[in-house]
């Protein structure tokens, strides 16, 4: 077999990592003469390996629509606003998707919480685990239209499934019926299997009244908070320290 019909082959058969690495050892043969065949076999599959990640992590990326491509290195501690590097080193670590635990960052408009959270989901999707952002306005109106279209048990089973859902910018609305329904189903199916972070300018103490109903209140909170990890965000808004700095 020659060395094209080799590279053919590779990729025919989806192996476009190794190809690709297989074309680069054709191409440069003095580098690569003095190594023997498992070496040379040994970076075929580290590269097809490598290949295959970076894709994974694009596709992730792709289906969880952050809002933001955050990078924890972009992450401002200069700001006063009770973000400590020690606890977001913790939650970088990601044990609390794997243990299916939650995360709630509450704090007032422009303090960074939604960056905060697309940097968590960010580094998921990076670690290769399921992530879906949603705004709480747009969660609730995809479970509507789902409602209407017959796609809801699609809809819950999707996001059931997912390791991480981000629900970003949570009470601002009283919810009615239907949507404190959907909430439930959604919590419930989640509860023990996924993690869920969600974000609030609403202090926690106020939720119960925002969902609106006590028994489903109870029953939806008595699953959020348990074993939750809370961070209180305050100050100034960063948006606007932000336009003041530019003006400067």
């Amino acid at each position: 077999m020659t060395p094209q019909q080799t590279l053919t082959q590779l990729n025919e058969l989806r192996l476009t990592g190794m190809a690709e690495q297989l074309g680069y050892q054709f191409d440069q043969p003095n580098t690569f003469d003095d190594l023997c065949f498992i070496e040379r076999l040994g970076l075929l599959i580290n590269h097809e390996t490598t290949v295959r990640d970076n894709r994974k992590v694009t596709r992730l990326l792709k289906q969880a629509k952050l809002r933001f491509n955050a990078q924890s290195s972009d992450i401002d501690y200069r700001t006063k606003r009770g973000l400590h590097k020690d606890t977001v080193a913790q939650l970088l670590s990601l044990d609390w998707i794997h243990k299916s635990r939650n995360v709630l960052i509450e704090g007032p408009t422009g303090i960074g919480k939604t960056f905060l959270a697309c940097v968590f989901g960010q580094a998921a999707c990076e670690q290769g685990l399921s992530t879906r952002y949603f705004r709480a306005s747009r969660l609730f109106e995809a479970l509507t239209l789902s409602h209407g279209d017959g796609s809801y048990m699609k809809l819950l089973a999707q996001i059931a499934k997912t390791k991480l859902l981000i629900i970003d910018d949570w009470g601002l609305d009283t919810l009615n019926q239907q949507q404190r329904n959907d909430l439930l189903e959604i919590i419930e199916d989640r509860h023990g299997s996924g993690a869920t972070l969600i974000t609030s300018q609403l202090p926690i103490s106020h939720w119960h009244d925002a969902i609106g109903e006590a028994a489903l209140a109870d029953a939806i909170l008595d699953r959020v908070l348990h074993n939750a990890h809370k961070m209180e965000l305050d100050g100034d808004s960063m948006r606007k320290i932000r336009a003041q700095q530019n003006k400067a």
